[in-house]
């Protein structure tokens, strides 16, 4: 599951005339939906360690056994994937006990319930994360 995919079951929040930012409803919200995403990878990292177990075949022909290693390592990379993005939803629903969520940690802008939608994670808000891929693309030449 990519970080884009987090919002799959969640309707997109839509705030009532004059709603304060991230007020209880935005926060539970978010909430719900960060903690589904961290559950449903929890469980797909369960059932491919039970999978990995089931299907420990050991093939004669190099070439079977070379597809199943490669499947496994794929599936290895996509579960690493994974693993990382819980904890950055780990740390993002501690922001959201802290009342620290829906803030650039950068300049202390609301970052934007669309902008959140998007990304549920996200710490900047598009200005500065804009200016910070721009850094890094400099960095990087």
């Amino acid at each position: 599951m990519s970080e884009d995919t987090l919002h799959k079951h969640f309707a997109p929040y839509v705030p009532a005339a004059g709603e304060e930012y991230m007020s209880e409803k935005q926060l539970n919200h978010f909430r719900d939906m960060l903690e589904s995403a961290r559950q449903e990878m929890m469980a797909d990292i369960e059932r491919t360690v039970h999978a990995m177990q089931d299907e420990a075949t050991v093939f004669a022909d190099p070439n079977d056994r070379a597809s199943q290693e490669s499947d496994i390592a794929l599936e290895l990379r996509n579960r690493d994937r994974e693993r990382k993005l819980i904890k950055k939803i780990n740390e993002t629903l501690e922001r959201i006990k802290a009342g620290e969520y829906g803030y650039c940690d950068s300049c202390g802008v609301e970052i934007g319930l669309k902008r959140l939608e998007a990304r549920p994670t996200a710490t900047l808000c598009i200005d500065c994360k804009t200016l910070e891929e721009i850094r890094e693309r400099q960095m990087a030449k």
